[in-house]
């Protein structure tokens, strides 16, 4: 999927780019698997801002995803290729023999017209889904579980993929895109190929305005803040806060461990994404 540049039309021009969608075969998505989709503004239950800077926005609605693929031994076709605004990646239509159809994460390189299949003894080709432990080492997964069964969360943005590296007993090395290492049960499954629309990481937004069409509004500097909004506002002239440096809660920002205790997947992790200097 090559990226679109624009003619330097205007100071938003100069620096923009966007995909150019004609991996898209399909403009309307599907009555039947779109839910509404309520924005928050960054507030939560009672109200408070719980997430700064959020708020407006397109109007979207929520496609349903089958991350599960748990309908087994049942060939799939492929309907089209949709635009998603809710993800990176894009999402594919499939409509099985029986009449049902469900959206999935569009592996780079399915067309429309392909079959895909999910189950135990299904071939690894781009777009079936398996337990990883029948996937041949050194290709590359998406959607991956992490308890069996409860469908793909991770590997999911546009471009990433996680390679079989190994296997060890009830588990199996996957080198995440991070470069992180981490073992999964077998039986946890995961879909062949990468994610699509790979150009994904080169889109530059160009301008404030594209910005605030996603929901981002502006990031505000604490110490360009009054002292009634943050610790570090206020002050005579551009002084720079008068104090160490701290979030909105006057927890400092810098030096000292913010992690608790060890996470519950730390056992799983083989090689950790940040390297020991």
């Amino acid at each position: 999927m090559p990226v679109k540049a624009y003619k330097p039309t205007s100071p938003g021009r100069r620096a923009m780019t966007s995909a150019d969608l004609s991996e898209i075969t399909k403009s309307r998505p599907e009555k039947s698997l779109l839910a509404p989709l309520k924005k928050t503004g960054g507030r939560n239950n009672m109200g408070r801002t719980t997430a700064r800077f959020r708020g407006g926005g397109h109007k979207r609605r929520y496609r349903v995803i089958d991350f599960k693929r748990d309908k087994d031994d049942v060939p799939a076709t492929v309907v089209g290729i949709e635009y998603d605004p809710n993800r990176t990646a894009r999402i594919a239509l499939l409509e099985y023999e029986d009449g049902e159809r469900r959206y999935i994460v569009a592996p780079e390189g399915l067309k429309a017209g392909a079959t895909v299949m999910s189950g135990e003894g299904v071939e690894p080709r781009t777009g079936n889904c398996l337990p990883l432990g029948r996937v041949p080492l050194g290709l590359f997964v998406h959607n991956v579980e992490l308890q069996p069964g409860r469908g793909g969360q991770i590997v999911r943005g546009a471009g990433t993929g996680a390679q079989v590296s190994a296997r060890e007993g009830r588990f199996v090395h996957l080198i995440m895109p991070s470069g992180e290492i981490r073992r999964v049960l077998r039986q946890c499954r995961g879909t062949i190929g990468h994610v699509g629309n790979v150009e994904h990481q080169n889109v530059k937004l160009g301008k404030a305005g594209r910005r605030r069409w996603l929901g981002r509004r502006p990031h505000v500097r604490g110490t360009a803040q009054n002292p009634v909004s943050h610790p570090m506002g206020g002050g005579e002239g551009r002084r720079a806060g008068g104090r160490h440096p701290c979030g909105l809660t006057g927890v400092l920002s810098k030096g000292g461990k913010t992690r608790r205790v060890r996470k519950y997947s730390d056992p799983m992790i083989v090689r950790k994404r940040k390297r020991r200097k």
